[in-house]
């Protein structure tokens, strides 16, 4: 018996790159899109494509990880990859998919490479790994920013060197557009994070500088010259924005809970 695969997409107002995203994914065997009350033709074009469409209700949210887990479990079939509504899927990775589930040895999960543009082209840097394939009866997506899937089960990793098999990420926003998603995020990040760690002098200097070393170092981003260094640059600005909210949301907090001083003149009031 051969056994399926259900694409979800989580989309709001996602219209930008979807015929070209929808158009890659014709050959799975059901692709569930997941809105959350787009007002632009998302979701027209979705049921043009013959997508099962359902809806998570947006109400306050502002990231679409809370509709994630509802996403999954509307797919029909038992496998199931999870796809952003600006990634393209390359017939090689789909064919990978249906092969490696033809293996009754195999029962947990893949973690795929992505290889991201920036500043106009694809940057040689290593790719970033997304956990995007698993069983949907071993799968939870927690409501949270960035948040990765928890799997009941072994994760596979595609090895780097298999560019043959990495999704394609499409978006590529300009520099004011990433400084205020950088900003947006960051806030998301603030209350899960909250009082769970403190950053002293040794972290928020080496943190930092971390992030660009891993960028532009480890993560080769030298290859491609000074757009390789304002990526790093960026990933270490990140950082530096993320801890300086942190600190200061700790600030404001141990403020609230100080004693107040003392004012002698309420007595007399």
């Amino acid at each position: 018996m051969n056994k399926k695969i259900s694409v979800v997409i989580n989309t709001y107002n996602a219209s930008r790159h979807l015929v070209e995203v929808l158009e890659s994914l014709t050959r799975f065997d059901e692709v569930v899109v997941c809105d959350m009350e787009s007002t632009d033709d998302t979701v027209s074009i979705a049921k043009a494509f013959g997508c099962k469409v359902v809806t998570f209700p947006k109400g306050e949210h502002k990231i679409c990880e809370p509709a994630r887990d509802f996403a999954i479990h509307s797919a029909s079939n038992e496998w199931v990859l999870v796809v952003d509504a600006d990634e393209v899927v390359p017939d090689s990775l789909r064919m990978y998919l249906y092969e490696t589930i033809a293996d009754d040895a195999f029962s947990d999960a893949i973690a795929i490479p992505r290889k991201n543009m920036f500043l106009g082209k694809y940057v040689a840097d290593t790719p970033d790994y997304q956990l995007r394939f698993f069983r949907q009866d071993k799968t939870y997506w927690p409501p949270i920013i960035h948040a990765r899937p928890q799997v009941d089960g072994n994760v596979l990793q595609i090895p780097a060197s298999r560019k043959d098999l990495y999704l394609i990420h499409l978006d590529d926003p300009d520099m004011s557009s990433r400084i205020d998603k950088m900003n947006r995020y960051t806030d998301y990040e603030v209350p899960k994070r909250i009082g769970k760690r403190r950053y002293g002098i040794g972290k928020l200097f080496f943190r930092p500088m971390w992030f660009f070393i891993r960028s532009y170092l480890l993560g080769k981003g030298y290859r491609d010259g000074r757009t390789g260094m304002i990526k790093a640059y960026m990933a270490m600005m990140y950082q530096i924005t993320l801890m300086s909210k942190l600190m200061e949301a700790d600030i404001r907090k141990q403020s609230d809970h100080s004693p107040k001083p003392y004012d002698k003149d309420a007595d007399n009031r």
